[in-house]
């Protein structure tokens, strides 16, 4: 009977590891792609930048 139970709960933990392994690839999977879009947008000629001098605060567009 013992082993019965033995196995049992190695199988149970076996499925909670593929459980972990399958979410996890799939977070690295939407990481990857998130990470690739981004990239694009970088490279894109028209896309406004970060490092942009203008300000939200700017918006007379005077300097100070």
């Amino acid at each position: 009977m013992t082993g019965d139970q033995d196995k049992a709960a190695g199988k149970n933990a076996v499925d909670v590891k593929d459980s972990r392994r399958d979410r996890l690839k799939l977070a690295l999977r939407e990481n990857l792609k998130r990470r690739k879009s981004q990239a694009r947008g970088r490279r894109e000629p028209g896309a406004p930048s970060e490092s942009a001098n203008t300000s939200l605060d700017d918006a007379g567009g005077e300097k100070p």
